[in-house]
C-alpha cells in the first residue's frame, strides 16, 4: 500500500506491501510509506510458505496442501516445519532454500527507488501472512532491507537445535481480532493497517495510500482505504476475482481507486509515474 503525507506541514506518501502467500515470488509482498504507504513489498515470485518444502522435502509440500482444509494455515506451516526438522533439515537448509526464492528485479528496483529518490521520504511497510524469518532473510539476500521501514507478520525464530518455530501473530489463547470480512485467525490485515496508520500520525497525515495485493485477505485492508487512495490489484488472483464479482460480500464498499497489474514491471512503472 502506498500513501502520500498530507500537505501540512510536510507532505508524505506511504506504500504498504502485503506479503500474501503469492504463488509468484517475483513480487516480494509490498508495503511502503512515503510519507507514502503501499502493500505488498518487493515481492517474492513464489509462495514462500510452500517454497521451502518444495525445495527441501516435496512430500511435505504435498502433505501441507492436503492439510490446509482441516488446519489453520499458520498452524499447518508450523507443524510441517516440525516435520521438516524431524527429517534432519536444520537452520542452514531453510535459509538456503529461502535464498533461492526468485524476486523480480523490477519489483526490487521499484522499492529501492522509492526510498532513494523521494522528497519527502517514502515510508514502506510490509504486511504479510508469511513469517519474520522468511521475510527478513529474503529482504537481506536481495539487498532491499533498507528499503522497508516496518514489517508486520507472524513471529518466527530458530531454536538452538535448528527448528524454525512459527507462531500466529494473534495468539490463539489470547484476545482475538474482530474482523467480519474474512481475515485468517492469525491476523486481521485491516486492523493491522489501522494500527500502522495510528502509529504514524493517522490517515490525515497522508495525502494518498497505495496498497499492493493479490490475496483474498487483502480485501479487508482495501476496505479501509479512502477515495484518494489506490489499490494495485494483481490480475486473475483471488482479490481480483472478488472485486470483479459485484455480488460478492463487501466489494460494493470499496472506496479507493483500483488499478490492475499483471507483471512486476507494471507496478514499477505505475509507482514511478504516479507517485
Amino acid at each position: 500500500m502506498y500513501a502520500r503525507r498530507s500537505r501540512s506541514p510536510a507532505p508524505r506518501d506511504a506504500v504498504v506491501a502485503a506479503f500474501s502467500r503469492s504463488r509468484h515470488p517475483h513480487q516480494l509482498n509490498q508495503l511502503a510509506r512515503l510519507q507514502q504507504v503501499c502493500q505488498p513489498s518487493p515481492r517474492a515470485h513464489q509462495d514462500t510458505d510452500r517454497y521451502v518444502f518444495e525445495v527441501l522435502a516435496p512430500h511435505l509440500r504435498t502433505s501441507l496442501r492436503a492439510s490446509k482444509k482441516t488446519h489453520q494455515w499458520t498452524d499447518n506451516c508450523a507443524e510441517h516445519l516440525r516435520k521438516l526438522h524431524a527429517e534432519g533439515f536444520g537452520k542452514e537448509d531453510v535459509l538456503g532454500a529461502l535464498k533461492q526464492v526468485p524476486v523480480h528485479p523490477a519489483m526490487r528496483r521499484a522499492f529501492v527507488d522509492l526510498k532513494a529518490s523521494r522528497d519527502p521520504a517514502v515510508t514502506t511497510f510490509i504486511l504479510s501472512n508469511a513469517n519474520s524469518v522468511y521475510i527478513d532473510t529474503i529482504l537481506k539476500h536481495y539487498g532491499v532491507e533498507n528499503a522497508i521501514d516496518e514489517v508486520v507478520t507472524n513471529p518466527a525464530q530458530f531454536r538452538d537445535d535448528g527448528l524454525l518455530e512459527l507462531r500466529r501473530r494473534v495468539d490463539p489463547n489470547g484476545p482475538q481480532h474482530q474482523c467480519k470480512v474474512g481475515c485468517s485467525p492469525n491476523m486481521c490485515k485491516g486492523e493491522e493497517l489501522e494500527a500502522f496508520m495510528a502509529r504514524n500520525g493517522g490517515w490525515d497525515s497522508f495525502d494518498k495510500v497505495v496498497y499492493i495485493g493479490d490475496g483474498a485477505n487483502d480485501l479487508c485492508p482495501i476496505l479501509h482505504l479512502r477515495s484518494q487512495d489506490v489499490a494495485l490489484v494483481r490480475l486473475y488472483r483471488e482479490l481480483y476475482r472478488r472485486l470483479q464479482d459485484s455480488t460478492a460480500a463487501h466489494t460494493s464498499d470499496v472506496k479507493c481507486k483500483v488499478v490492475s497489474w499483471g507483471g512486476a514491471w507494471e507496478v514499477e512503472k505505475w509507482l514511478k509515474e504516479e507517485l
